[in-house]
């Protein structure tokens, strides 16, 4: 294209017909200013200016209107002739260049946005190992900042100490082989912070070929909590496999002992004029009776004992527990409680909380056996869904009960144990190793959640996480008169296991009552079907066939509208018990039980 010295156009090859639309009679005796962008104006004229004083600037790439009206990039060389008094220019288009460019650069700032916005560190690093890139993510993971980072050896920098001859022989072996122009693997490595401390991360590792050698890009992701997360979920099957295992036991045993317990006070009755008889069915007695309170640590460890949990004053609780505990514990332990509000109300069993305050205090006891303090807190708490999502509990309000002490600690290799069925650290034949996981049964089945912080040589806190309540129930609620009271009616009673059965039948014959017996759920409708009477219904809630205990009530409570209902078990399912509560109004007598025992909740059920 040539132009005059005002910047009019009098000649102009045919190829501008191609570039800008226009075919060179359109063109010629026009001014430049017609096909300039307006942007680009005044910088075309200040080269022009510059060409005809003798210079020789860069032309810069030049926006300029094609016919149709979209933009068109032209990069220009161009001289000023005194003697032809004309401009020269040759314009080359580079619109296609110019946006393949503008692409590029495009890619490029999506990538960085992608590393830099990623969850995972980004490392990239030459054949050599040189670190040629490192995002903030990685400055983070690792402690290095990227002016730190940058052409460092990132085997040597990050990878840990064990793994860094494997790490460097693999390199070699990729780098002699070239089969690894795709190189596309995860795997996992130990690696290490600025600090030295070390952890399991994650790699996804991608080679790419370029001319001036091999480049790997490789993101890393921290484990950490993933190998935390997925301990704590096989932690929590192996309990509950356990739980299941000990409640099955203690249900079994819990209906040998409900015969022991109930049969042995009939025998005492009859030696009760034989001294030394009377002493041999005393023994047997207070064995059962260990036997029973093992039984039911176990069944509390399962989560399958049965609560009747209500409103309780908590802070009201630990008053009265408290003293309790002043005797126990002896003078040489302080009892601090500290209650960050007048009434704290928690939904729970207060009898099973009381014995676990009981037990952890008693535990405190045993690790400070030179004496020190033991602090029971109370308070609200708010559980987030971080932190709920980590421990697998609902997130929430919850009333705190924290039981801390002076003691000795619990040593760091045990902490993960301490709530197993069975474990103990004080030694043989100082403690049956189930105080804490009863209490931790408990808890779970109080909807709740437990945790315990300790360090050796700094004393122990546990914190029970309870469902909150609006109003407080009396502590002392439901607290019955010890004297035994019999009757006359008639009771259908429904036991599977025969030992028990003919048991229940002894006690409720010397109670004066009148009795039909079924060995389950079957036999009962069948008797029912018979048209006999009877006031009450007293059955076993987990029994073989098709219908269980509440299953069956349900069915005779059809024909029988107002049928009165007792159940008994060493432990419930959700026939009657909800998250191991009990549903409202319903009866429960737990095995094993004594005759005073049956014989209250037989009056309690025909009276109402």
């Amino acid at each position: 294209m040539i132009m005059n010295s005002r910047g009019h156009i009098v000649q102009v090859s045919p190829s501008s017909q191609a570039v800008l639309g226009y075919a060179p009679d359109e063109m010629i005796g026009r001014s430049g200013v017609d096909f300039i962008h307006p942007a680009h104006l005044e910088q075309s004229r200040e080269e022009m200016r510059a060409l005809r004083r003798g210079g020789h600037p860069k032309l810069a790439d030049t926006r300029c209107i094609h016919k149709d009206g979209r933009e068109v990039w032209l990069s220009w060389l161009g001289n000023w002739s005194d003697q032809a008094k004309r401009f020269f220019f040759v314009g080359r288009d580079m619109t296609e260049a110019r946006r393949a460019e503008e692409s590029l650069r495009e890619s490029e700032l999506l990538a960085r946005n992608i590393v830099e916005t990623a969850l995972d560190a980004f490392v990239q690093t030459d054949d050599r190992s040189i670190i040629l890139n490192w995002s903030s993510r990685a400055e983070e993971l690792f402690g290095w900042r990227r002016d730190e980072a940058l052409g460092r050896n990132g085997v040597d920098l990050i990878v840990a100490e064990s793994e860094r001859e494997r790490v460097k022989a693999g390199l070699a072996r990729f780098l002699e082989s070239r089969d690894g122009q795709t190189l596309n693997r995860r795997r996992e490595l130990m690696v290490r912070r600025r600090d030295g401390k070390e952890f399991r991360a994650e790699l996804s590792v991608t080679a790419l070929k370029r001319r001036e050698g091999i480049l790997f890009n490789v993101f890393y992701r921290d484990l950490t909590d993933k190998i935390a997360s997925e301990e704590r979920i096989r932690h929590a099957e192996k309990m509950e496999a356990v739980g299941q295992l000990t409640g099955g036991v203690a249900h079994d045993f819990n209906n040998i002992l409900t015969v022991i317990t109930g049969t042995i006070e009939i025998l005492a009755e009859a030696v009760a004029k034989e001294p030394e008889l009377a002493a041999i069915t005393k023994m047997i007695d207070e064995a059962a009776g260990r036997g029973a309170e093992l039984t039911q640590h176990l069944l509390a460890f399962a989560r399958k004992q049965p609560l009747q949990p209500r409103e309780v004053d908590i802070n009201a609780l630990i008053i009265d527990t408290a003293k309790l505990l002043r005797p126990t514990l002896g003078e040489q332990i302080q009892i601090e409680s500290v209650f960050e509000d007048e009434s704290c109300v928690a939904i729970v069993d207060p009898n099973q909380l009381t014995t676990a305050i009981l037990n952890l205090a008693l535990n405190a006891r045993d690790a400070m056996p030179g004496g020190g303090k033991l602090i029971v807190e109370t308070g609200a708490a708010y559980l987030d869904e971080v932190y709920a999502s980590v421990n697998d509990i609902r997130p929430g309000h919850y009333v705190l009960i924290a039981v801390s002490d002076t003691g000795s600690g619990i040593p760091a290799n045990m902490l993960a144990r301490v709530f197993d069925p069975f474990f103990t650290s004080k030694g043989p034949g100082k403690g049956t190793g189930l105080g804490l996981s009863m209490v931790y049964g408990f808890i779970k089945q109080s909807t709740g959640h437990i945790k315990i912080y300790s360090e050796e040589g700094h004393g122990t806190t546990i914190k029970m996480y309870l469902p909150p309540g609006k109003t407080p129930a009396a502590v002392g609620e439901g607290v019955t008169p010890s004297t035994i009271e019999g009757g006359h009616e008639t009771i259908l009673v429904v036991e599977d296991d025969r030992l028990v059965r003919d048991y229940v039948l002894a006690q409720l014959h010397s109670l004066g009552y009148v009795t039909l017996q079924a060995a389950n759920a079957a036999e009962a409708l069948a008797i029912v079907a018979t048209g006999k009477p009877f006031d009450l219904l007293f059955t076993d809630v987990i029994m073989p066939g098709k219908l269980n205990g509440r299953q069956l009530a349900d069915e005779v409570s059809k024909t029988c509208p107002d049928l009165r209902v007792v159940y008994t078990s060493g432990y419930t399912e959700n026939a009657i018990i909800h998250h191991g509560r009990l549903d409202s109004g319903v009866l429960l007598l737990a095995k094993p039980y004594r005759k005073s025992d049956l014989a209250r909740i037989i009056r309690k059920a025909l009276g109402s």
